[in-house]
C-alpha cells in the first residue's frame, strides 16, 4: 500500500471526513484500508482535520482508533444524494408537524437548498410541491435543543441527567440510560432505563427540563420488546390513568383494530367467541368518551362499564345524535 500524491490529498481528506461522520469509531487500520494509504498518512490527515477545527478524538485500545466528537462549532457535513434529499424532506415535514421548530426548520432548509447540487434540485422540488404536514392542534411545544441532546445521548449510549415534571407538576431529578425517542399521538417520548428505579421508563419530552450530558458511557440493555415503538404502545395500553372504561364489543379484536382510525389508549382482547373485551384509560374523561363513541360507530352491539362521569357523557352524546 502506498501513499497518494499531494494532489490527491483534498479528495482523500473529504473521504476520510465522510467515513468519520458515517460511524462512531474507526480503527486506524480500517481507515487506511478504505483510503488505500498507510497508517502514517491516516495519522497525518487526522492532524490536518484537527488543524481545521474538526474535533477528532483518539480511541484507546489494542489497535487504537479515531472518532469524530461534538465540538464548539458545527463543521461542514458530507451527505450523499439520498441523505441530502432525506434531510431536506425531514426539515420540510418537521416545519409543519413539530410545534416550536417551524422557523428553525425553514432556515435550515433554505441553507441546504442553496448548496444542493443542481442534479438534486428537481427531486427536492417534486417533494415540495406535493407534501404537507398538518400540525396537531393539541401537540405541545418541544424544544429542538432538548430533542437534539436526547437523540445524541441515545445514539452514543451516554448516561443522561435531567429534571422531569410529572402530570401533577412535581419535578424530580433523573439519571437514566436513554434508549430511543418515539413520537406517538402528537407527543414525543424518551424511552430509557432508570437504574435508580431498576426499570424501563418513558418520559414526555415536553416535560423534560435542563438535560445534561454526563460523558459517561453505558452498555445498552436488552429491551423487553421488539422495538421502542412496540414497547411504548404496550406500556400505554397496560397503564392505568384517572378514568377507565370497559366495553364488550361483538366484534373480534382483529376487525376492531383494522376498522379504527387511531390507536386506542388501552387494550383489546378476545372475550367470548366473536366478541372483544376493550379497556380504555386516559387522564381525560372527554378522551375516553371519544373512543367509546368510535367503538360504538362500528355498528356492533356493545356493553359499557364505566364511572357515571363517562356513562353520563355517553348518554348525553347519544341523545344529541338522536335529535
Amino acid at each position: 500500500m502506498s501513499d497518494r500524491t499531494p494532489r490527491d490529498m483534498p479528495g482523500r481528506m473529504l473521504r476520510l471526513l465522510s467515513l468519520l461522520q458515517s460511524r462512531r469509531e474507526w480503527s486506524g487500520a480500517e481507515l487506511a484500508e478504505r483510503l488505500g494509504v498507510t497508517d502514517r498518512t491516516v495519522r497525518r490527515d487526522i492532524d490536518r482535520l484537527r488543524a481545521l477545527d474538526y474535533p477528532v478524538e483518539g480511541v484507546t485500545g489494542t489497535a487504537g482508533g479515531y472518532r469524530l466528537v461534538s465540538g464548539r462549532d458545527l463543521p461542514p457535513l458530507l451527505l450523499d444524494d439520498d441523505e441530502a434529499v432525506a434531510v431536506a424532506l425531514g426539515l420540510a415535514t418537521a416545519a409543519g408537524s413539530v410545534p416550536g421548530i417551524e422557523e428553525i426548520a425553514m432556515r435550515a432548509l433554505a441553507k441546504l437548498e442553496r448548496v444542493l447540487p443542481a442534479r438534486l434540485r428537481p427531486r427536492l422540488a417534486s417533494f415540495g410541491g406535493v407534501t404537507a404536514a398538518v400540525p396537531h392542534p393539541k401537540a405541545p411545544h418541544v424544544d429542538p435543543g432538548v430533542l437534539a441532546v436526547l437523540a445524541s445521548c441515545s445514539r452514543d449510549h451516554e448516561v443522561l441527567s435531567f429534571d422531569h415534571r410529572a402530570r401533577s407538576g412535581a419535578s424530580t431529578a433523573r439519571r437514566v440510560e436513554p434508549y430511543a425517542l418515539v413520537t406517538l399521538n402528537a407527543h414525543w417520548y424518551l424511552l430509557a432505563y432508570d437504574p435508580d428505579r431498576a426499570g424501563w421508563r418513558t418520559f414526555r419530552v415536553d416535560r423534560i427540563e435542563r438535560p445534561v450530558r454526563t460523558h459517561r458511557r453505558f452498555a445498552p440493555r436488552e429491551l423487553p420488546a421488539p422495538d421502542a415503538a412496540a414497547y411504548l404502545t404496550r406500556s400505554f395500553a397496560t397503564a392505568s390513568y384517572r378514568y377507565t372504561a370497559r366495553m364488550t364489543v361483538r366484534l373480534p379484536p382483529e376487525e376492531i383494530r383494522s376498522r379504527l382510525f387511531a390507536t386506542l389508549p388501552g387494550t383489546i382482547e378476545p372475550a367470548c367467541p366473536g366478541a372483544s373485551a376493550v379497556r380504555l384509560t386516559a387522564d381525560s374523561a372527554e378522551l375516553v368518551v371519544q373512543y367509546v363513541a368510535a367503538l360504538a360507530s362500528l355498528g356492533a352491539d356493545f356493553t359499557l362499564d364505566a364511572p357515571e362521569e363517562i356513562t353520563g357523557r355517553v348518554r348525553r352524546l347519544g341523545l344529541a345524535l338522536a335529535r
